[in-house]
């Protein structure tokens, strides 16, 4: 029973966060993210074996698909918080509040996977990654990409500037 529900609430996030505009992008309407959102959490629900065969990143590369790096843009952590309402639906920056996904209060620097009270993902806890700015400049892209089989269904923010404002923000005093 309680796979099932942790099940409904990751489809619910899905929708949520594909309604949410998908990482950011003001491209594409919601209804046409939502069937690809869909289609992929269905997809990695089906064949968990598949999404964790793809070879990751090293658990020190930082790496991005575009090219950029995160060194090369300034941080608006104004702006990051803006952005950061789509991973509010699963995340809390407040410390020690875990909801679908883990409090990500200090984040920057923490061990991937050691969240106390969160029920990671055996990739994530065996990936070997620590969570500097970089890396997570290089998730926030495509999270699947450099943690294969993460719970996390977000599809990532292409745009490099809205990656570097998150972490502006994760980063900032509370």
């Amino acid at each position: 029973m309680r796979h099932k529900i942790q099940y409904l609430a990751l489809g619910a996030a899905t929708l949520l966060l594909a309604s949410c505009g998908g990482g950011g992008s003001a491209e594409k309407t919601a209804s046409e993210q939502a069937p690809a959102a869909a289609e992929t959490t269905t997809a990695a629900a089906a064949t968990p074996a598949a999404a964790t065969s793809a070879a990751a990143p090293a658990a020190d590369a930082t790496d991005t698909l575009d090219g950029t790096t995160l060194a090369s843009l300034t941080g608006d952590a104004a702006h990051g918080k803006t952005i950061f309402t789509q991973c509010q639906a699963c995340h809390s920056i407040e410390a020690g509040k875990n909801m679908i996904g883990p409090s990500l209060a200090g984040v920057v620097g923490r061990k991937a996977g050691s969240e106390a009270g969160y029920s990671y993902s055996a990739a994530n806890k065996n990936s070997g990654i620590t969570w500097t700015a970089e890396k997570l400049f290089q998730y926030l892209e495509k999270p699947m990409r450099v943690v294969p089989g993460t719970k996390m269904t977000f599809p990532g923010l292409p745009k490099a500037q809205d990656r570097a404002d998150v972490i502006a923000y994760l980063k900032a005093p509370a």
